[in-house]
């Protein structure tokens, strides 16, 4: 990783009790290039809840008084199935209040996330920030249609990434905001639908891979969107 952060830096992992963010957080501790790692989700401290705008500014705020700059930021939350709610298979299935939650969580947290954390990375040098996607959120890949909230939250998130890159260049020239899509990877997210026939990736896979698609980016590839080979996925 010795592209995407100069060495003593600071990597930011936000889902860290899930098993993509995990398997992150134990591959950048044994990264010499950077000297501290901090993991935030719901149930680390300070506490990190993508529905509550407050909590998301008050771990910012914790970051900041850490005392290193922050040159990686990792976002691996996502929702997809849970609480009696499961991907509609049909617009019969559609639901205001599932889907107001599927947003709040995959497009709207995301986007606070962005609001808070992007100010904190350093004017001068390289910098990520990279949140995870899903190729089902490709419009021009969508031939089978379904999943509608998750197809279509992903879809914002894909363009919240775009639109904040184009303002963090103004002021961070060597600074990127990216989209990634994992893979199928063995997690409670993906537990109860099948692969589709693509391979299947251990967390700690996934982790190393999107690790080595992120030291591959150079800044032009800022607001991309790409899947866990590093090729870019189309909008």
């Amino acid at each position: 990783m010795s592209t995407t952060s100069p060495a003593g830096a600071l990597a930011i992992v936000i889902g860290s009790s899930g098993a993509i963010g995990g398997a992150l957080v134990e591959r950048l501790l044994s990264d010499p290039s950077f000297t501290d790692v901090i993991g935030l989700s719901r149930s680390s401290d300070p506490p990190l809840d993508l529905l509550d705008e407050t909590s998301i500014a008050a771990a910012a705020q914790a970051v900041a008084a850490h005392g290193a700059e922050p040159r990686l930021v990792i976002d691996t939350t996502g929702f997809l199935h849970g609480d009696g709610m499961q991907p509609e298979k049909t617009w019969r299935h559609l639901d205001p209040a599932v889907l107001a939650h599927v947003f709040a969580v995959n497009a709207i947290g995301p986007a606070l996330l962005l609001k808070h954390f992007l100010p904190l990375f350093p004017r001068d040098g390289r910098a990520v920030f990279a949140t995870l996607s899903a190729r089902a959120a490709s419009i021009a890949e969508n031939a089978i249609g379904g999943w509608y909230g998750y197809r279509a939250s992903k879809a914002a998130l894909n363009q919240l990434v775009r639109t904040a890159a184009a303002e963090l260049r103004r002021t961070r020239k060597q600074a990127l905001c990216v989209a990634l899509h994992p893979g199928h990877v063995e997690s409670r997210l993906s537990a109860p639908f099948g692969s589709g026939g693509q391979a299947t990736l251990s967390p700690a896979e996934a982790a190393a891979s999107l690790l080595r698609v992120l030291d591959g980016l150079a800044p032009a590839d800022t607001g991309g969107f790409f899947d866990q080979e590093g090729a870019p996925i189309p909008w």
